[in-house]
């Protein structure tokens, strides 16, 4: 498993904000907001004006791996607050009319330049359908998936929960990939996602696990990223 990126740069601050238990916040609520104020990725995030930190998750393995090319199009599937939008929409150059960004999540998405948004659950039926009309048929170039449920704190159930989006993504993205393609998608490490590597290994030409140094050390996240599509 590679680990593209690095804290060289970001880890430099030494900020340690401390926050005291309020009236009305829990433990738990204050131990995550300190980590969120001391998180030098959630600084940058705010200074770059990207929406959510994920954004250099993105970043630092396109860095490394260089999927994301002037003209292509991507589809981003659990795209919400839209920081992957925003990374694809800039590495494509979708505001100068080369590249093209769809997205979708069921939460809502405030406008980008040049992506087109739908509010919907991609789990619902008829959500292909309008990634597909979006697409004009054209085939995708990259799909993308930061797609998670709702944490139970059940790490086994999590990670099910986790893997079965990105199982659903994987069946989305070979339908749309045209030759070449890249599927980008969270998963959790837990036992399953070695065996989505075996199936997705029939399908792509390079299959691999990632986990960029934007994700933090304690978290089970991991990616796969899966290049050069064979083809449906």
């Amino acid at each position: 498993m590679s680990r593209p990126g690095s804290r060289n740069e970001l880890s430099g601050r030494n900020l340690k904000v401390k926050v005291k238990t309020g009236k009305g916040r829990t433990v738990s609520q204050k131990i995550w907001l300190e980590r969120q104020l001391n998180d030098p990725y959630v600084i940058e995030a705010k200074k770059l004006g990207y929406r959510a930190r994920s954004a250099f998750k993105l970043i630092e393995i396109d860095d490394k791996y260089k999927f994301l090319k002037p003209g292509l199009i991507v589809v981003d599937l659990g795209a919400a607050p839209g920081g992957w939008c925003q990374v694809a929409s800039k590495r494509v150059k979708a505001e100068e009319g080369r590249g093209k960004i769809i997205a979708i999540d069921m939460h809502g998405i405030d406008p980008l330049p040049a992506v087109t948004i739908f509010k919907k659950n991609f789990l619902d039926d008829d959500a292909p359908q309008l990634l597909f009309d979006a697409l004009g048929g054209r085939k995708a170039d990259v799909v993308l998936s930061d797609m998670a449920a709702h944490a139970t704190g059940h790490r086994q159930t999590d990670h099910i929960l986790v893997m079965t989006l990105a199982e659903a993504g994987l069946d989305f993205a070979r339908q749309v990939l045209a030759p070449g393609g890249t599927y980008l998608a969270k998963v959790l490490r837990g036992g399953t996602e070695g065996e989505m590597l075996k199936q997705m290994k029939r399908d792509f030409s390079s299959v691999r696990h990632v986990k960029p140094m934007a994700s933090r050390d304690d978290s089970a996240e991991l990616f796969v990223l899966a290049m050069g599509f064979r083809g449906a």
